[in-house]
């Protein structure tokens, strides 16, 4: 089959929209929907996130913005509840250690209000590109390009990019993607890497970019 000459990003998100419809939302975009949307309630929910499944990363979230809704509500919860409320989720303890430390940082009033500064955000405990990008894509309004494996895997297979790492990968998307898609690439190819556009056996026959796609690196496909 004749390669296209480049890969049309515009009508690959179109389509994209399309696609995604009838499946759940990525986490944080979901938890968004349902009121969790502001920099703390963001910022806690990525930070669950990590290595966790998004079906584990929403209900176990919900229940600690439940219990915790701010840092100085967060602060005052022990270390051993906060665990129980984590435990779903992996490296439950690390995740608690973390959390409770930037709720004692964010108590200040003026540390609060920097939750909206990468580079803050970067020096929180267990808070990397991904989350930080997330923050402020989702409640700060500052458009960033959060790349997980989804969206790392799948622009290196559209041949979009040709890139080894995740860091490789932001970088060039903030090179190349209009800044229009910033963030919601991430919450379209999550969902998208999850049901069609997966790690082993994609679902090429079933993807809605099988005239656009270059299948970089696939060899075998449903």
């Amino acid at each position: 089959m004749e390669q296209p000459a480049a890969f049309d990003i515009d009508e690959a998100i179109r389509r994209l929209r399309d696609a995604t419809r009838a499946y759940p939302p990525a986490a944080l975009f979901q938890l968004a929907e349902e009121g969790y949307r502001d920099p703390f309630a963001v910022l806690v929910a990525c930070l669950i996130s990590v290595r966790a499944r998004d079906e584990v990363t929403v209900p176990v979230a919900r229940k600690v913005l439940s219990s915790a809704r701010t840092p100085q509500e967060m602060a005052r919860l022990g270390k051993a509840e906060l665990v129980e409320l984590l435990r779903p989720a992996t490296f439950a303890e690390t995740k608690a250690r973390n959390l409770l430390a930037i709720a004692e940082r964010l108590r200040d009033e003026s540390e609060r209000q920097r939750l909206c500064d990468e580079t803050f955000l970067l020096a929180l405990p267990g808070i990397g590109p991904k989350c930080a990008h997330l923050v402020l894509g989702i409640a700060c309004g500052i458009p960033r390009i959060a790349v997980d494996i989804h969206v790392h895997r799948i622009t290196n297979r559209w041949g979009y990019v040709r890139t080894r790492t995740p860091e490789q990968t932001l970088r060039e998307l903030e090179r190349k993607l209009p800044k229009a898609y910033w963030v919601e690439i991430n919450r379209l190819l999550v969902p998208f890497g999850k049901h069609v556009c997966t790690g082993t056996l994609p679902r090429c026959s079933q993807c809605v970019h099988a005239d656009l796609c270059r299948r970089v690196g696939v060899t075998r496909h449903r």
